[in-house]
């Protein structure tokens, strides 16, 4: 209850609206203070120590403060699908992923919803909830937001979008993605460490970073994975 405070002056993301969502105000996200989720489903699509042979349990989350030009899910990172949720309700929800036979519990576009995440994980735990949680993110994350995730998150899953800062901002309206991203990936390596895996080569711990080659823009890809 007293992370949702946060959400009066909202400042989650690098975006740093400051409305007040508890009163139903929207930002860059286009969420408030409810919870909004369009999908939770086995997910047979992340990187393959992620998903393995059951699946990774995905709840894909409506909104996105980023929100690129390229998105695949636009209707959902659009804040356009997706049904409210209690935290409840989400809290069940990574138990029926778990009895599915997930091999962890895939937060998509999650940061937007952090105060009502770590509720849900803290309700979960209670009951003895013990799979993995992975932060499935762009990239473009807040420090203080990533901070208040130490001890509830395994595995960190960001993006690393951009170099450019023109081309971040032709895609993401985002110039400043370059420095964020490369500051909120330093702090998930701190807070994630080294990666560790089962005896069936699944991650249980640590950071990948996944990066799209953009069409015409090797260059920023190159730079992207010289840093």
């Amino acid at each position: 209850m007293k992370l949702r405070k946060l959400l009066e002056s909202c400042h989650l993301c690098p975006r740093k609206c400051g409305v007040n969502r508890i009163n139903g105000q929207t930002g860059a996200c286009n969420e408030t203070l409810s919870i909004s989720a369009a999908r939770a489903a086995l997910h047979m699509w992340e990187e393959p120590c992620i998903s393995g042979e059951n699946g990774s349990g995905a709840v894909f989350f409506s909104g996105c403060s980023l929100g690129c030009a390229y998105c695949q899910n636009h209707d959902i990172s659009g804040g356009l699908n997706g049904k409210e949720i209690t935290i409840k309700r989400l809290s069940e929800i990574f138990f029926e992923l778990k009895e599915q036979g997930a091999n962890n519990i895939n937060l998509v576009t999650p940061d937007h919803f952090i105060p009502q995440i770590i509720e849900a994980i803290d309700m979960a735990k209670e009951q003895g909830f013990n799979l993995p949680f992975v932060y499935n993110c762009s990239g473009y994350e807040e420090i203080d937001a990533l901070k208040l995730l130490d001890g509830y998150i395994d595995i960190y899953l960001p993006d690393f979008k951009y170099m450019d800062p023109e081309l971040a901002f032709a895609c993401s309206k985002a110039k400043d993605y370059p420095e964020v991203a490369v500051a909120a990936i330093r702090e998930m390596m701190l807070a994630g460490g080294r990666c560790e895996y089962d005896d069936n080569g699944y991650i249980q711990k640590g950071v990948i970073v996944r990066h799209l080659i953009l069409p015409g823009h090797t260059k920023n890809s190159i730079a992207c994975l010289l840093y």
